[in-house]
């Protein structure tokens, strides 16, 4: 029964491929449209337990343990959200993938948008929760910056098993990453629904700059709800998504702004 399914560990669905150096992990469920899951920073394929079962429904579910995560196992000791960006690329390209639908949650949603802008024709439609531009306490809130710092500098006082290291890089790609500029998204050619909590990790004026930069985007701020919504609003996450890829993106303006 779906219930029962180890996602992320998943023997009948699981595949690797070898790219860029190392190996990606990825698993696949239902048949349709592509539809890309990119997770959270420190997540994994895991993080979309809720998302999976649903979505396979209706598309071909391709979720991933990005680089340096999960058993997406890298040994290099840099990782950047474009070499992030470049993996699902890569990805799209080994599995004969055109033209993608993509779900990115968190670091997941800043990866989504390098590579819509790298890659745009890979790109069909993005929902992305909670992503943000830059590095410092406009694009989280001071408490999540801190946090961040403070776990990257225990860590560093630790003995330094790869295990360890690894946990450092981790931190450190939200510590020092992304720098994208608000101009740049006015690149991005697909449609986008840019969302979050009203009490999210990252403040609502950066998700509101973000979805003003898009041309074509959609601003939901969820009541209620904090960073981890695909987790904690799974219901109305998932409903609300799939709503946005099913429909033709509306430009709402002039006096379409009264319907």
């Amino acid at each position: 029964m779906q219930g029962q399914v180890s996602y992320g560990d998943n023997k009948s669905a699981g595949h690797y491929i070898n790219t860029r150096r190392f190996k990606v992990y990825y698993e696949i469920y239902g048949k349709g449209a592509p539809l890309i899951l990119i997770h959270n920073n420190g997540g994994s394929i895991k993080s979309f337990a809720g998302q999976i079962p649903y979505f396979s429904n209706e598309y071909k579910v391709i979720a991933v343990d990005t680089r340096a995560h999960g058993k997406s196992v890298d040994h290099s000791d840099s990782l950047t959200f474009k070499q992030i960006a470049d993996d699902f690329n890569a990805l799209s390209d080994s599995l004969h993938i055109d033209s993608t639908y993509v779900i990115g949650w968190s670091d997941g949603g800043v990866v989504s948008l390098l590579l819509a802008m790298r890659h745009p024709e890979k790109v069909k439609k993005m929902a992305l929760s909670g992503p943000n531009l830059w590095p410092d306490t406009t694009g989280l809130i001071p408490f999540v910056y801190h946090y961040i710092e403070n776990e990257s500098a225990e860590l560093r006082k630790q003995s330094q098993t790869p295990e360890i290291k690894n946990h450092i890089k981790i931190y450190d790609l939200d510590l020092y990453e992304p720098h994208i500029t608000l101009e740049r998204l006015r690149i991005i050619k697909c449609p986008a629904l840019i969302f979050g909590g009203d009490h999210d990790a990252i403040p609502q004026l950066h998700l509101l700059q973000i979805a003003q930069y898009i041309p074509l985007s959609y601003l939901w701020i969820i009541p209620n709800s904090g960073h981890a919504t695909p987790k904690f609003k799974t219901d109305i996450f998932n409903t609300t998504v799939n709503e946005f890829f099913r429909n033709p993106y509306r430009k709402i303006e002039g006096t379409a702004v009264f319907q």
